[in-house]
């Protein structure tokens, strides 16, 4: 488990970065795998969620998921909208009794919290989501809840590092694309193909659009093998599927 100092810091939530490890699913799965859409068994995967609603000190029902697809979809749970699991690949609420989580494995988890009207969210950030908008979508939404980018804190958890993470020509072509300054997000190989900073990338577009207080978590899910479940790591050793690592965060009852 890994936190965000920043994040530790505000009395009025919990949150946490956790890593495969403390779990009940074995094989390739070993062992906190959270992927509800994950080839492992449903009912070992519900007991490591169980294992993280605890954590947290909320109740299972009240831990909300996403159905993430690297869209740009932002989905704001209050009480008519409530569910365990929502079509999105950002959520936000201001409810007190909820806790929120995003799946990874080598996309970026971001964690946030808006001061002013404590808003919490969640974040998942892949190359294709945060081209496509999902950071700044889910600024906009922070906004019109009567929030401010400046009042964001966020944290960017483990995730691929650069020097893990290799490309292709054609996706270094998309980003030049579309992408204003993008050379500075890639290293170019001998060989043709390029290294590719996500990290840095989320970072920059949380920058760019109001977010300042920015903390990153810098451990590389593909190398901590023991620590983290990795798309790219699973492929690589041919395996045919991964597990999911949860970052979550909570509000506390806490007052101002």
């Amino acid at each position: 488990m890994f936190y965000s100092s920043n994040l530790k810091k505000i009395n009025q939530i919990r949150h946490c970065f956790f890593s495969r490890k403390n779990g009940n699913s074995s094989g390739i799965y070993k062992s906190l795998n959270c992927g509800v859409g994950s080839k492992d068994k449903k009912q070992i995967v519900e007991k490591n969620l169980c294992i993280v609603a605890k954590n947290l000190n909320v109740r299972r029902e009240k831990l909300v998921l996403m159905n993430q697809t690297h869209s740009n979809r932002v989905s704001i749970l209050n009480n008519e909208n409530e569910k365990l699991r929502v079509n999105a690949d950002a959520i936000l609420t201001k409810k007190v009794d909820l806790a929120l989580g995003v799946l990874t494995a080598d996309c970026a988890p971001i964690l946030i919290y808006e001061i002013k009207k404590e808003i919490i969210g969640c974040i998942h950030a892949g190359w294709k989501g945060a081209i496509g908008g999902i950071i700044e979508n889910t600024i906009d939404k922070v906004i019109k809840m009567g929030g401010d980018a400046k009042s964001i804190f966020a944290a960017v958890g483990p995730c691929i590092s650069q020097e893990s993470y290799e490309v292709k020509k054609d996706f270094y072509l998309e980003f030049k694309e579309n992408i204003e300054n993008s050379d500075s997000f890639f290293i170019r190989k001998g060989n043709g193909s390029f290294l590719f900073d996500l990290r840095a990338f989320v970072t920059k577009k949380l920058n760019k659009n109001g977010v300042l207080q920015v903390e990153n978590i810098n451990l590389d899910s593909f190398a901590m093998t023991e620590e983290y479940f990795s798309h790219r790591r699973a492929k690589k050793l041919g395996e045919n599927d991964y597990g999911r690592c949860i970052s979550v965060i909570k509000k506390t009852d806490v007052q101002n």
